[in-house]
């Protein structure tokens, strides 16, 4: 009996403490994990209550994730890593936590994490309000206090979903600004690109063949580098009074001269190249040592720099005078020409020097051109090229002037050489005998002292560099009164009533027959406007500073270009044209008006009385502007090459040279005993 009560009371005691167990594994079940799941279950409520709101898409997540952190680092404490393993992996799948899924689990008093996991993953999502049913009801109570601490109130929810706006709007603009900047920094690049393209003289392609390839003739620039290091070493070695430095230095630059010699590439230099190199490197190595300071190295460097860029700019004076110069000049092929021709009509009996149909000259009813020039061949491709291009070359009458030097040759070129049924008539400026200096301004002011030592004094500056700015107005055909013939055209023709005007340096593409019927709307003058993307306005012709200039034209009028006008002459003489010429150009006597030349006066005298023409009619800068496009050149019924590059000198640009030579037959035997070329 008492062995019975002594088992039984062993049996009531482990019963006991197996009880006791059972009781605290359900007190931790409901004490922690139910309150657990109850907030759990809540966070999904609320998420999916908010699902609909567009504002809070993302913010029932954050705060489900929010919860599910701080549960787990509560239960980090109370289970093993394989139960929260299957905890977490269950919350990650978004599956409501409750006593069911666990007891619907096959597990052990080891937690068998397979059983567990695969009952978690089985079991169908509920909604919080299962959730809120399954939970007891004396743990909701027993957990308000909790909930607290891990729930926010809507007010917290608002602010933090207007956080998360902030951020986003600051961050898009802080996107947009970046693409903004973007955007204008490519712009600025294209703009520097296009004006680089686009350079007139000498222009600069910063893309030059050696920046495609690194190592493209790196030894020739290290060489010069070299150099460059040497000659500041030599000076600071003579500040220095270092002598025996400054005699090595000064000989190795000697040496690698020599090596460079006229080399433009490392395949030009001499074999010694290598070994100079070497030893202009250890000399500066050695130099380094001895003579380097940061604040005297840099001041040498930039005194070269400004030394070279003196250099820069006197050598474009110098180019600048070159061009000019060349642009004076008549090449000798043409002088040739001019010379052989003028024998050649002298040599003819006065009668075989009329020109036929003389009796078209005063012919109302007909297309007359005035042309001023004193080159045979280029007035000869004017002529040419109108005729050619004309529907009825009967109708069109030819009124050349020349001086005195060429009259015989222009002659005996058009003798030789007639347009076709066309009408020619060539005179002479000299035999003009009302155009004289009491009449004409500009010819008493070219006689003048003044003038005479503005033009041919002899101290003038004489070298390269210096009066190069001023030096095209110093061009001889200033000095020559077929240049401002064009303002004296009703005295020369007083029986035309309309003249079309060519310069000698353009060329016809197409019939310019349709200029007569332009109506002009009571202006005199019919020009093309060169203000649009040249920006040639009246303030780049004229001096603004004087009050006489200041008071009467506005700065920002529109120029306008001579080399193709058509002249109402009726108009002219009605309005005086030739008196207000005269006006102007006897207040300019000291040339503080403008500056010498015809252009500038033209603007003035016929201000307010031009009407702008089509400009497809007269296109300009083929003697000077590189980058016209090639369309509105062919659409052109007029091409111009004003500037000086004109297309029968050396220097004119090839691109454009063909519209002027297609005009000219190079068989011709007094072109070929010229050596008059393509």
């Amino acid at each position: 009996m008492a062995l019975k009560r002594g088992a039984s009371g062993v049996g009531i005691c482990r019963s006991r403490s197996g009880g006791s167990r059972l009781v605290l594994v359900v007190l931790a079940f409901f004490c922690v994990l139910s309150p657990l799941l109850f907030y759990f279950g809540k966070g999904l409520h609320a998420g999916s209550a908010h699902g609909d709101d567009d504002t809070s898409n993302g913010s029932g997540k954050e705060n489900i994730d929010w919860r599910e952190r701080m549960a787990l680092q509560h239960l980090s404490s109370l289970f093993s890593k394989e139960v929260l393993d299957v905890i977490t992996s269950n919350i990650d799948d978004s599956n409501p936590l409750s006593l069911d899924s666990f007891r619907k689990s096959n597990m052990s008093a080891s937690w068998n994490i397979d059983g567990a996991q695969a009952s978690f993953e089985n079991k169908p999502k509920k909604s919080a309000a299962d959730m809120k049913q399954q939970t007891p009801k004396g743990m909701v109570n027993d957990s308000s206090d909790e909930q607290s601490q891990f729930v926010d109130s809507p007010a917290k929810l608002a602010r933090r979903q207007l956080r998360e706006k902030r951020r986003l709007k600051r961050a898009a603009e802080l996107v947009q600004q970046d693409e903004e900047v973007t955007v204008k920094l490519e712009n600025a690049a294209i703009e520097r690109s296009k004006s680089v393209d686009s350079a007139v003289l000498g222009k600069y392609s910063i893309w030059r063949k050696e920046n495609e390839n690194e190592n493209t003739d790196s030894t020739i620039r290290f060489m010069r580098d070299q150099m460059i290091m040497a000659r500041v070493y030599l000076t600071i070695a003579k500040m220095k009074n270092k002598l025996d430095l400054y005699q090595e230095l000064q000989t190795r630059i000697k040496e690698s001269q020599r090596a460079l010699g006229e080399a433009s590439g490392d395949a030009d230099l001499h074999h010694s190249a290598p070994e100079r190199m070497k030893a202009m490197g250890q000399v500066l190595s050695k130099a380094r040592e001895q003579l380097y300071d940061c604040k005297l190295v840099t001041g040498k460097l930039r005194a070269m720099l400004q030394t070279a860029d003196e250099q820069v700019r006197s050598l474009k004076r110098q180019s600048t005078f070159l061009s000019q110069l060349a642009a004076k000049t008549i090449p000798n092929a043409i002088h040739c020409l001019s010379m052989r021709l003028t024998i050649e009509y002298y040599l003819l009996s006065p009668k075989k020097r009329k020109f036929p149909r003389s009796e078209n000259l005063e012919n109302r009813d007909l297309y007359h051109y005035a042309l001023f020039s004193d080159n045979v061949l280029a007035a000869s491709v004017v002529v040419n090229s109108t005729v050619m291009n004309s529907k009825d070359p009967s109708k069109h009458v030819f009124h050349l002037v020349t001086d005195r030097l060429n009259y015989g040759a222009m002659n005996m070129w058009f003798l030789l050489n007639p347009p076709g049924k066309a009408t020619i008539h060539v005179e002479n400026v000299d035999e003009f005998k009302w155009l004289n200096s009491s009449y004409c301004p500009v010819l008493r002011q070219l006689e003048s002292a003044a003038m005479k030592e503005y033009y041919f004094k002899a101290d003038h500056p004489t070298t390269l560099s210096s009066g190069s700015s001023n030096l095209k107005y110093r061009n001889p055909k200033y000095l020559s009164m077929l240049n401002h013939l064009r303002f004296y055209l009703p005295q020369v023709y007083p029986k035309l009533d309309k003249i079309l005007f060519l310069d000698d340096d353009i060329v016809v593409q197409k019939d310019l027959t349709g200029l007569w019927s332009v109506n002009l709307h009571g202006k005199v003058n019919g020009a093309v406007e060169t203000c649009g993307e040249s920006f040639h306005r009246f303030d780049k012709y004229l001096n603004f500073s004087n009050p006489h200039i200041a008071r009467n034209f506005d700065p920002n009028a529109c120029g306008w270009a001579y080399g193709m006008n058509m002249f109402d002459l009726k108009e002219w003489k009605r309005k005086d044209i030739t008196g207000i010429y005269h006006k102007w150009q006897n207040m300019n006597e000291d040339r503080v008006l403008w500056k010498l030349g015809t252009l500038p006066p033209g603007l003035i005298t016929f201000y307010g009385l031009t009407h702008p023409l089509d400009k497809s009619w007269h296109v300009l800068g083929l003697g000077y502007n590189p980058s016209i496009d090639r369309s509105e050149i062919d659409n052109a019924a007029v091409i111009h090459y004003n500037g000086n590059m004109k297309p029968w000198l050396e220097l004119a640009m090839t691109k454009y040279r063909p519209y002027w030579t297609k005009y000219i037959k190079y068989d011709h035997p007094y072109l070929r005993t010229c050596n008059l070329s393509d």
